[in-house]
């Protein structure tokens, strides 16, 4: 992992509100359905070399609360529906950690280790809970950075 001043950037995708306790159930489980309705719509429209992320962003509170979710692209047209909605990675402070692997698992174990990172007595950094985002930066490779105070 590495912390990185990031700059701000803008980015168009589809959203819902959720949060882990829900995630872990498939019944209220909402971020695999958004990611379907991404691949369904959006994947097909996706022009030139297109950067997907997945944002995390309006924290109610903590890891525990409510959070807005989002899977984007930076390469949409203008051919999508109105359910697409501009989504702004704040500039800050992030830590980044990365992996590879075998989608989705490597992003769920990669979390994992992030929420293990931040949990552990003697960790250095603080999570700000402003924006977080995943980078998929290829088929098999992620990236996650964490807003840090």
């Amino acid at each position: 992992m590495v912390v990185e001043q990031i700059e701000g950037f803008d980015l168009v995708g589809l959203g819902t509100r959720t949060k882990n306790a829900n995630e872990a159930d498939p019944a209220t489980a909402k971020i695999a359905p958004l990611w379907d309705k991404f691949g369904a719509e959006a994947a097909p429209k996706l022009r030139g070399t297109p950067k997907i992320y997945g944002v995390y962003t309006n924290y109610e509170s903590d890891h525990s609360g409510l959070f807005d979710v989002y899977a984007c692209s930076d390469m949409l047209s203008t051919e999508m529906s109105e359910d697409f909605k501009p989504v702004r990675i704040e500039p800050g402070k992030y830590l980044v950690f990365s992996a590879q692997g075998e989608m989705p698992q490597v992003a769920i174990n990669l979390w994992s280790e992030i929420w293990g990172y931040f949990s552990a007595p003697d960790c250095p950094h603080m999570r700000a809970y402003a924006t977080d985002f995943e980078h998929y930066v290829g088929s098999n490779e992620v990236q996650v950075a964490i807003s840090i105070k």
